[in-house]
């Protein structure tokens, strides 16, 4: 390495042994003076977060505050009640499982429960999935299964995966309780027990809103227990909430090692310094990267097979919180950070070709973890371990795509366990937070998300129109004719895809 390479890696590794964290981002081909003319627009983004940790209206189109923080640091929250809710909350999560994993509380005939169904979607599910995959150790407690989605033959499948239901506890995840995909994942389940002839309520949990849909049925059916989600946690920034914690609990992950790990990232990325904040430095690399306009992909490659659904969980945080059409001050801006990516080194196999010497659109995040497995590995060649050729190719792809001048910062955990990954977490909430903050935007709702699923309402009404119209004919109308019959003839091409699929149910 040249000397000033050796140098001007040595001024931008940001080292946090709280956490066993390193950030590298001499690779990232910023100016000598871009720290300096962005330390102001830093600081302000420092002000913004320290608001949002005091109580303030951080979400000012749904009036609500953000307080994911103080799921780590309980005693941050802005009341004793809130304080109170959440220390309860975790207290109650350890008491259920021990009785859950003594047999305390069991499954019918007096089985213990083995087995784990959690249906939720987004960051319900993607949370809880990412945890679950990365801090599996082959002999846990229970066994999670997932429905994370509206596809009947992906729930076949993961029925079939479970098989024998007896022994399975159900956990639903949704804060309204009207979330449709939840919704007819747990309709499906009462299903499969029924035909099971079980009975559904006797092994089912709901993490809910107070008062809402879902709250009252597992009231009124008399489901094992409930427990909170609140208003001032979005779903993508849940996972350590009840909505992840619970189901990393049964699964016998260590949630206060997990919330530990969160709360100690938490208190590095506060630092004002930003040199000294992986967080600050991680959000102004975005803005380097992209121009502040999302100008640039960023790819996730972790080097580890644990970390291969992180890139899924961080494309939700990340593209949910920042692709925004309007800023905080209405203007229009068109807000993005698009991501991408699997693991390595398998993606070396798949898309770096393209990285090192296809179009120029992105910058690349490696993460490295040094220790490559629980006990000593063996010699695939002499003096060398398969880890070592999982590290060779990390450094060897980050030198080939910098000698293209392709960028890229690269984070190195010591280990996985509970809490990198709550520090994880932590770290990449941070940086969405303040890079929300350097580029105007509300990182804290979805109205985009929100268009969705009200625009699939939209076209379930109109099968449902659809389908009486046509059990009416004996010979089948025309799409034409059927959506100037029920009215919709703007919408001739939805009424076409309906039919279609008509045929085939």
């Amino acid at each position: 390495m040249p000397i000033n390479t050796w140098n001007r890696f040595q001024q931008h590794l940001c080292h946090c042994p709280e956490i066993g964290l390193w950030l590298d981002i001499s690779r990232m081909n910023f100016d000598d003076e871009f720290l300096n003319r962005m330390e102001p627009a830093m600081q302000q983004a420092f002000d913004a977060m320290l608001a949002l940790e005091q109580g303030s209206i951080a979400n000012p189109d749904e009036g609500r505050m953000v307080g994911h923080y103080w799921l780590r640091t309980p005693a941050l929250a802005p009341s004793p009640e809130i304080q109170q809710q959440i220390e309860s909350t975790v207290d109650r999560i350890e008491s259920f499982t021990a009785d859950i994993h003594a047999g305390k509380i069991c499954a019918p005939g007096n089985k213990t429960f083995t087995k784990l169904l959690i249906i939720g979607i987004g960051g319900s599910a993607l949370g809880p999935q990412f945890v679950a995959d990365a801090l599996d150790n082959g002999s846990d407690k229970m066994t999670p299964y997932f429905l994370d989605n509206t596809d009947p033959d992906g729930m076949d499948r993961v029925f079939s995966q479970i098989g024998n239901l007896s022994d399975c506890l159900v956990i639903v995840i949704s804060k309204s309780g009207s979330t449709k995909e939840t919704r007819n994942g747990m309709l499906e389940a009462q299903t499969a027990w029924k035909q099971a002839g079980l009975d559904f309520s006797k092994q089912a949990v709901a993490i809910t809103g107070d008062g809402s849909e879902l709250d009252k049925l597992a009231v009124s059916e008399g489901w094992i227990t409930r427990f909170p989600m609140w208003d001032w946690v979005g779903g993508r920034t849940s996972v350590t909430s009840a909505v992840g914690l619970l189901p990393a609990a049964l699964q016998g992950v260590n949630i206060r090692e997990l919330l530990r790990g969160a709360q100690t990232c938490d208190q590095i990325t506060r630092s004002r310094i930003t040199t000294f904040n992986p967080a600050s430095l991680m959000a102004l690399m975005w803005h380097h990267a992209t121009g502040g306009n999302g100008d640039k992909d960023m790819v996730m490659l972790p080097y580890k097979d644990r970390l291969l659904l992180f890139s899924r969980y961080l494309q939700q945080l990340i593209m949910e919180s920042i692709g925004k059409q309007l800023d905080l001050n209405g203007n229009v801006v068109g807000q993005g950070l698009t991501v991408y990516g699997n693991k390595g080194s398998t993606d070396q196999h798949a898309y770096v070709q393209q990285l090192r010497e296809g179009v120029h659109n992105f910058f690349v995040t490696f993460i490295e973890v040094l220790q490559d497995r629980q006990g000593s590995s063996m010699q695939v060649e002499p003096g060398i371990t398969s880890g070592d050729f999982l590290f060779g190719f990390l450094y060897g792809t980050r030198q080939a795509l910098s000698e293209k001048g392709r960028e890229s910062m690269t984070i190195t955990v010591e280990q996985i366990d509970a809490v990198t990954i709550g520090a994880l977490i932590a770290l990449f909430e941070r940086t969405v937070g303040l890079y929300a903050s350097l580029v105007n935007i509300n990182a804290y709702h979805q109205p985009g998300v929100e268009a969705g699923k009200k625009a699939a309402g939209t076209v379930i009404e109109l099968q449902k129109k659809v389908q009486t119209f046509v059990q009416g004919h004996a010979d089948l109308p025309s799409p034409e004719k059927v959506a100037e019959a029920i009215g919709a003839p703007e919408q001739v091409e939805t009424v076409y895809a309906i039919m279609r699929r008509m045929q085939k149910q």
